[in-house]
């Protein structure tokens, strides 16, 4: 739809209000997406600012709302949002000065770690550099036994001193894990208690509600984590509800975490480490969208942005979801070099691969690209905002793939110039010119894009060649064609909104919190009464966290799974339950449920080996929003509004160039040919052919 059809027909509907917004905040564009309950929708985008998040959230608001024509009071639905504040301040290290609170004897917990190298040939092997310093851990003394009984219980008057003894060390945030909380968190709550009496401006995190899971490195990690961000996250979230009610928005705004949900603000707040991968997570949920709608059960989601790439397995309309993911890693594809962090969350490789990263030549005289970026500030040097180094959306520019007089619909101009003289100068160090060294930028970030993917699937036992591929973000479309021929993929599915699709996600994403409970027995001996109390715990609070965001009683849906393993091993296999498992204590039919993920996972099993059931774990979650585009109608098929040399290939080829939005439903396109939208241009390279979908989307097919 064109943008002038579509602003009019959401002009033409607000008189009946009832728009959804969403906005996501990426590390380099700020999206948003403003959407009409008939299905007309307004699309826009701003550089992120990452001084003050706020001002380009509402920057981003104000442009959509002025091409709709409507105020904030017509937002009667639902104000949902994502963003990478929790990373950022991770991986840059902005929080506040954060102390770790352990059982005395377990200080060095977070420098121990759990002793695993993930790298054994590596004598110079690096971590990330803890986020609390040694000199931050205090210890307390008292002692929880492992199944859960409290040997010694905490002395109020030393949790005390504890407290104003933080407080002389300037710290403002302290993460409590004590030994075995996971199984009874009655002496954290109790240090917590005097510390907060001590010291009533400590924003205190407890493992046992952050984390309750077994394994006391992980726990930690996560821990000290959600503490370490919590005096970022509250604050903003505040302001953000505050600063809507203040303009007008009637609604209270959801936040996007990391497990492919939304909630309220206050569990948000509260529990800021589940927002980590927020924006990749809505991502994921609008491909699972698609997949429906598209009837394509198995697709492989590729979400490329201005600062990283996303890959993403979609398996039966839905996106594989990990209980533990790390941050910050050392080396991208090596788990274990980063922070552990045991909060459920969608599963998906990123590196640091977007249209902002900085491609430059290494030590070897070899052409390398990322995973360090330009971001929005000061941005690729085509920006003309002070960058000065090559990036990949500059090789785009310079192949012809972006228009620089369009980038933005015009409204942000592009120094073709800047770009050619930058690839010039990174060429000059290689031996080529500026075009062939784009062409090889192009080249390279394709590559490593393919081969995280290809990681990713056959990491857990999937295999990636020729799936359908939906790609999205502002330079997925871009680079899609070349990933998917890597990938052996011969369809590929560029979306309606696809620059903002992480934002349209969130308006497709359920409320959902995903709950874990770490309980360590035999299968044989398993306490099904107890097991039914402590899933009862987990559902209330699951139920409290959907009626804060709206969710009536009646609406609510839980989803039950088990972490189990045989006998002797060290890591758990996850396998849905039914409910009636657990109400019926089945151990049969708890064994099968286990043995057919097992067997999917490693294509064998031990029936022989006695079961050990370690973690339950409880989602509790909502209807899913239902946001279909409206079906399409069939039209006149266009021809292409100009044609652009475009030098992907070496000979340089005159291709032409169509405005998506004029495009006809069963309209057929050959390449090479270019179709550009407001945010986002459709690169469909030689072989391939395109047509237009009556869902609005373009799908691209491969000749064999």
């Amino acid at each position: 739809m064109p943008d002038d059809v579509r602003t009019a027909a959401a002009r033409a509907v607000t008189a009946t209000s009832g728009f959804a917004l969403a906005v996501d905040i990426g590390g380099t564009f700020t999206d948003v997406v403003l959407r009409h309950e008939g299905g007309a929708s307004v699309t826009d985008k701003t550089l992120t600012t990452h001084r003050n998040l706020l001002e380009g959230f509402f920057r981003a608001v104000e442009l959509a709302l002025d091409r709709a024509g409507i105020g904030p009071a017509a937002v009667t639905a639902v104000t949902v949002h994502a963003t990478t504040l929790v990373t950022n301040a991770v991986i840059e290290r902005r929080g506040p000065p954060t102390a770790l609170l352990a059982t005395r004897g377990f200080r060095d917990v977070l420098s121990i770690r759990n002793e695993h190298r993930y790298d054994m040939f590596d004598p110079q092997i690096e971590f990330p550099d803890p986020l609390v310093p040694d000199a931050l851990v205090y210890t307390l003394d008292e002692r929880t036994h492992a199944d859960g009984s409290v040997a010694k219980p905490v002395d109020a008057a030393e949790a005390s001193a504890l407290a104003r003894r933080m407080q002389a060390d300037g710290v403002q945030a302290v993460g409590i894990c004590l030994l075995n909380a996971y199984r009874n968190g009655a002496n954290e709550q109790a240090a917590r208690t005097a510390i907060l009496a001590a010291a009533p401006g400590m924003a205190v995190t407890l493992s046992s509600e952050v984390s309750p899971q077994i394994r006391e490195y992980p726990r930690a990690s996560t821990t000290v984590m959600n503490a370490y961000t919590q005096p970022i996250v509250a604050p903003y979230l505040a302001a953000l509800e505050a600063e809507l009610a203040r303009r007008g928005f009637p609604n209270r705004p959801l936040i996007m975490l990391s497990n492919g949900g939304v909630v309220g603000t206050r569990v948000a707040g509260g529990f800021p480490v589940r927002m980590i991968e927020s924006g990749p997570a809505a991502g994921a949920l609008a491909a699972a969208h698609f997949s429906a709608v598209l009837d394509l059960p198995r697709l492989l989601s590729f979400d490329m942005g201005g600062t990283t790439a996303k890959a993403c397995l979609i398996e039966g309309g839905r996106p594989l979801v990990a209980g533990e993911f790390e941050v910050d890693r050392r080396y991208r594809f090596k788990p274990g070099s980063g922070f552990p962090i045991t909060i459920p969350a969608v599963d998906m490789i990123e590196i640091g691969a977007g249209g902002g990263s900085i491609a430059r030549v290494d030590t070897l005289g070899l052409l390398k690209v990322g995973p360090r970026s330009a971001g929005s500030e000061p941005g690729p040097v085509c920006y003309g905002r002070g960058g000065t180094q090559p990036t990949v959306t500059d090789a785009d520019v310079v192949l012809g793939l972006l228009d620089a007089d369009r980038f933005l619909g015009g409204d942000m101009k592009l120094d073709r110039a800047g770009a050619e003289a930058a690839l010039g100068a990174l060429g000059a160090q290689l031996g080529t010119d500026a075009v062939t060294t784009a062409r090889g930028v192009f080249e390279v970030v394709c590559e490593q894009m393919a081969g995280a993917a290809r990681a990713h699937a056959t990491d857990r036992g999937l295999d990636w060649r020729g799936l359908p591929m939906l790609a999205f973000g502002g330079a997925g479309p871009v680079h899609a064609c070349r990933v998917a021929e890597l990938l052996e993929c011969s369809r590929l599915v560029f979306p309606p909104m696809a620059s903002v699709l992480s934002a349209f996600g969130t308006l497709v994403s359920p409320v959902r919190l995903d709950l874990v409970r770490s309980a360590l027995a035999p299968l044989a001996a398993l306490d099904w009464a107890a097991t039914r109390a402590l899933v009862q715990g987990m559902e209330t609070e699951g139920r409290a966290a959907l009626a804060e965001a709206g969710v009536r009683a009646a609406e609510a849906m839980l989803e039950l799974a088990v972490d189990c393993r045989y006998r002797g091993q060290q890591n758990e296999v996850t396998a849905d339950l039914p409910l009636a498992v657990l109400a019926a204590g089945d151990a049969p039919a708890l064994r099968a449920a286990f043995e057919a993920a097992y067997q999917a996972l490693y294509g064998l099993t031990l029936p022989d080996v006695p079961l050990e059931v370690v973690t339950w774990r409880l989602a509790a979650r909502g209807p899913i929003p239902e946001a279909s585009p409206p079906p399409a109608t069939g039209g006149v098929p266009a021809a292409p509004r100009t044609h652009r040399r475009v030098a992907v290939e070496a000979a340089g080829p005159e291709v032409p160039v169509f405005d998506r939005a004029t495009l006809a439903v069963g309209q057929r396109i050959a390449g090479p040919a270019i179709i550009e939208e407001r945010e986002t241009t459709l690169v469909v390279l030689r072989g391939w052919t395109a047509c237009v979908h009556a869902t609005g989307a373009v799908v691209a097919e491969r000749a064999a």
